[in-house]
């Protein structure tokens, strides 16, 4: 007992200043027990499991609906679309994103080796697929340069250029029409890949792919996409070399010829890779005061494809153009022979494509507040492979840039998709014969210039050595693997392989929610004990294995599930602010002693026109000091003016049990952290990696769960307030979220 309370049952030990006394029995486990009458669990696990069976066999109408529901999710989100207040922004996000879609499909069919033209149906087919199965809102679906050249790898093995030399028009177009089919073939062989997958529930299988690993495969990609691309902007005659060490014989080649370059295809290259990152550079350093990125693919396309043809520069400098021919394909059967010889491309570009959309998807999932579900994600990718590589089509997945400019213009729903795929069938049947006159170099280029994001990702290397050597190991590792055929299934079942046993114990590790037993310094999972006591606001929540890349998210939700959303909340009080403000502005709310008072019935807007786009104003803390009151949220707020109650003002998390935590973790750890109880080893790795900051400071981690409760109630008695102080919980909270790949 405290020497403060000797006496008083049912109240916890406190401590007189920065000390505190415990007197108790010594206790075995058996007594422990018995003294404090643990529960049985017996009676739980029975009572459980007839609840699953009584579930099973009498909700089978709902079950059904269930899963026609998350089979079609169009059936749930297009009945609820708000058409008046949506579909402006829809309309202009979608010409956007189709506008660019079209570039980017032209300039990523080169990483194929097949005629830009069939770029366009890898940006047309898998949409409308996507608008029917896809959970995402914001996610563009169409050509990515790292999955093109994963095709393109196994287009230029099974059908290599002509080494006799023969460059008439019919041989070109023969290896063309043989380059292809190859490309559709593996295309549809990966979308049934994904279809089964998803079919067997296996959406899983993202988190065994860490940010590392997915930074170091998409880097070492960007490099042999700018090695590839090098004979377009040079217009040089380079073979595609399949074998280890392919990029070293691609730049002997090169260099090889370099006296051969064509300085009109070369000066564009420059010209026109330099516009593109400065706009670039502008568009992500000022895109807060930008209405809508500056498209500059598309103001490079026509201005090239124009001063190509007036100026005739495939007749006066010998250039290379596209030879584009707009016309829908009819759909043709998949070759059964290139399955053979594709399987395992197949399967990389199955995961790949999966993995890098599905981290798209969540980044914008978190930021607006929705879910998206990892099955029906490969079940819509692999449905619009199969479509595409019907039609001649090849692998698409999402690109970052595509999908930022179609989140950035105002993109709501899906409806922004399905307007980008109109943008790409006009340009096929209507106005593509205006682009023949462009340059493949152009083309090229412009591909290059959507590599700049993963390029910078060779800044992460000396930080990511000093935060985790593991990580950056596998980074580098990923490096080297990612050759030729990019075999990504390789370095997939090597990390399966290796940590097969560690995966299937901690991808789900065990969390529960502790309380005080027996008054004293004794905490135990809350479930197992009748006599427990929990200090009022504080929730103790313990994990038992090690946090890294494959088990932070299942971590983060049930961090989420025994608190709040922390990030929700912020923003419903930001909106809150923001409707109070303009009530106040109006004269419709009253400052009085007592509160606020309304002078009106106020007219209800909807959330989406306050936030105006800019979603990211509502995840900052809020700010009350331009208002006449303090809000308190836990009272009586105006008439149309709702807010989650938070009910807790302090985490303690016990990590006492944590042996280890990656790079991963403590990014979403940096994010979540209040209160730890931990163990030195973990102190020094977070000291290691430079985790403490001016808000995370070693003075907040405490050597038992006790002193970290105790702390928390002497700091609450000496700001003497009895109620909760929600205002600290947005500060400590509002930053809860999952960081995104690529």
């Amino acid at each position: 007992k405290s020497p403060s309370s000797p006496d008083i049952s049912g109240e916890m030990v406190e401590p007189v200043g920065n000390h505190y006394v415990v007197a108790r029995p010594v206790y075995s486990e058996n007594l422990f027990n018995e003294e404090h009458e643990k529960l049985g669990c017996d009676s739980a696990k029975m009572f459980t499991n007839s609840s699953v069976l009584l579930c099973l066999y009498s909700c089978s109408a709902q079950r059904v609906k269930k899963i026609a529901l998350g089979l079609f999710p169009i059936i749930s989100w297009l009945p609820a679309y708000r058409f008046r207040e949506w579909i402006l922004s829809d309309i202009v996000s979608g010409i956007n994103t189709g506008l660019v879609a079209v570039l980017q499909g032209l300039a990523f069919a080169l990483l194929v080796n097949v005629p830009p033209s069939y770029g366009l149906y890898a940006a047309f087919f898998p949409n409308l697929v996507y608008f029917i199965f896809g959970t995402s809102r914001h996610i563009s679906v169409g050509p990515f340069p790292v999955l093109s050249l994963m095709v393109g790898g196994a287009v230029t093995r099974l059908v290599p250029d002509d080494s006799a030399g023969n460059g008439t028009s019919t041989n070109i177009s023969a290896i063309n029409e043989e380059r292809v089919m190859v490309a559709a073939s593996v295309t549809f062989l990966s979308g049934v890949f994904q279809l089964l997958l998803g079919i067997l529930q296996f959406g899983f299988i993202v988190i065994y792919l860490s940010q590392s690993l997915i930074s170091g495969f998409t880097t070492a990609a960007a490099i042999h996409v700018l090695v590839s691309q090098l004979k377009f902007m040079l217009q040089l005659p380079v073979p595609g070399f399949n074998k280890p060490f392919g990029i070293v014989y691609t730049l002997e080649s090169v260099f090889s010829q370099i006296t051969k370059t064509n300085i009109a295809d070369l000066v564009t290259s420059l010209v026109v890779l330099l516009i593109v990152f400065v706009v670039k550079e502008v568009n992500d350093r000022y895109k807060a005061k930008l209405p809508t990125p500056i498209p500059i693919e598309l103001l490079m396309t026509v201005l090239a494809a124009l001063i190509s043809y007036f100026v005739n520069f495939e007749e006066k400098f010998n250039v290379a153009v596209s030879f584009l021919s707009f016309r829908f394909q009819a759909p043709v059967a998949p070759d059964v022979g290139v399955f053979q010889k594709c399987i395992g491309d197949s399967i990389s570009i199955a995961i790949v494509g999966f993995a890098v959309a599905f981290s798209v998807a969540k980044v914008y999932s978190i930021k607006h507040d929705y879910p998206v579900d990892s099955n029906q994600e490969l079940i819509a990718f692999g449905l619009g492979n199969i479509v595409g590589g019907s039609f001649k089509g090849f692998a698409s997945s999402t690109a970052l840039s595509r999908s930022g400019v179609q989140e950035s213009t105002g993109g709501k729903t899906q409806i922004a998709g399905i307007i980008s795929a109109v943008i790409v069938l006009i340009v096929i049947l209507a106005i593509g014969f205006l682009l023949a006159p462009l340059q493949k170099s152009v083309l090229a280029s412009l591909a290059l210039g959507n590599l700049k994001g993963m390029l910078m990702q060779f800044k992460e290397v000396g930080i990511l050595w000093r935060k985790d050597k593991y990580d950056c190991v596998t980074l580098w590792k990923s490096h080297l693997l990612c050759k030729f055929a990019y075999r990504l299934s390789f370095i997939f079942y090597t990390l399966w392989g290796t940590n097969n046993c560690v995966c299937v114990f901690v991808h789900s590790p065990s969390c529960t929610v502790l309380a005080n037993v027996g008054r004293s310094n004794i905490y135990r999972n809350r479930k197992d004990y009748s006599d427990i006591y929990e200090p009022e606001g504080v929730k103790i929540f313990r994990c038992s294995s090690p946090i890294f890349f494959a088990n932070i998210e299942f971590f983060r939700e049930k961090l989420i599930t025994v608190g709040f959303s922390p990030l929700r909340v912020l923003r419903k009080r930001n909106k809150a602010l923001r409707k109070i403000k303009k009530m106040l502005k109006k004269g419709e709310l009253q400052v009085t002693p007592k509160g606020l008072i309304c002078m009106a019935n106020h007219t209800h807007e909807s959330d989406e026109e306050l936030d105006n786009n800019r979603i990211e104003e509502l995840d900052q803390p809020t700010n009350m000091t331009d208002l006449p009151i303090q809000i308190n949220w836990g009272a009586d707020l105006p008439p149309g003016i709702t807010v989650p109650r938070v009910d807790i003002h302090s985490i303690v998390l016990d990590f006492s049990s944590v042996s280890f935590l990656d790079s991963s973790a403590m990014r979403v750890l940096q994010k979540v952290i209040v209160i730890h109880k931990t163990n030195k080893g973990f102190l020094d790795k977070l000291e290691r990696c430079a985790f403490f900051d001016e808000e995370i400071k070693p003075s907040m981690f405490f050597l038992t769960i006790h002193d970290a409760v105790l702390h928390i109630l002497l700091k609450k008695d000496i700001a003497s307030s009895p109620k909760l102080k929600p205002a600290e919980v947005t500060l400590q909270f509002s930053s809860l979220q999952l960081i995104d790949g690529i």
